[in-house]
């Protein structure tokens, strides 16, 4: 029997940004999480980074799982392409089942909820709640001022280094999958993984 298809959930703007780089690096990893068997799950979303990221996964054949809010659903901003689109209540059963389905964590470029989305799940991770690997994926120098903040609260000590260091932070998304898809395999085959 093979094994089950690794699951990357990504975090990343309902906007495309100023810089056509995040567009294009959005593209560039749903190519790759389909090309190498990724499932992505999202947050069911057709617009912005989210929207491109999807399609891209899509066009080449990719397993992608969103999950959105009714009322979003509500204002017409669902994918209706997707291999599954699952419509929850509320924000937190979004995010609750979004974790659940995935193995990683994945924030590109984006705003106030991405931000949100990224530090849940790793404040989740630093409690104990789960053991999934976390990554940041810096386009074009987009996260160098908060990458540059979380160095100044280690300094301060509000963070710890090994709370810090939970945090992969990478500039390719096809080098920084597989970081994530590493760490989640050696946490796994540890029996340290714990779901939420």
């Amino acid at each position: 029997m093979s094994p089950p298809a690794f699951s990357l959930c990504v975090y990343c703007g309902s906007r495309t940004g100023a810089n056509p780089a995040y567009a294009d690096t959005a593209r560039a990893l749903g190519r790759h999480l389909a090309r190498t068997g990724t499932r992505l799950i999202y947050g069911g979303g057709r617009v912005g980074l989210m929207g491109l990221v999807a399609d891209a996964a899509l066009a080449e054949g990719g397993t992608v799982i969103g999950v959105i809010p009714q009322s979003l659903m509500d204002r017409e901003v669902g994918h209706q392409g997707l291999t599954e689109l699952r419509v929850v209540q509320t924000m937190h059963e979004r995010k609750r089942l979004m974790a659940e389905q995935s193995d990683a964590f994945l924030a590109l470029p984006g705003g106030i909820g991405t931000f949100e989305e990224l530090f849940e799940v790793w404040t989740w991770r630093q409690l104990g709640y789960h053991d999934k690997p976390i990554g940041l994926l810096n386009v074009e120098g987009y996260y160098d001022p908060l990458i540059a903040f979380l160095g100044h609260t280690v300094e301060q000590g509000f963070l710890s280094p090994a709370q810090h260091g939970a945090l992969e932070v990478g500039t390719d998304p096809a080098e920084l999958v597989q970081r994530l898809r590493h760490q989640a395999r050696h946490a796994i085959a540890a029996d340290d993984y714990r779901p939420i």
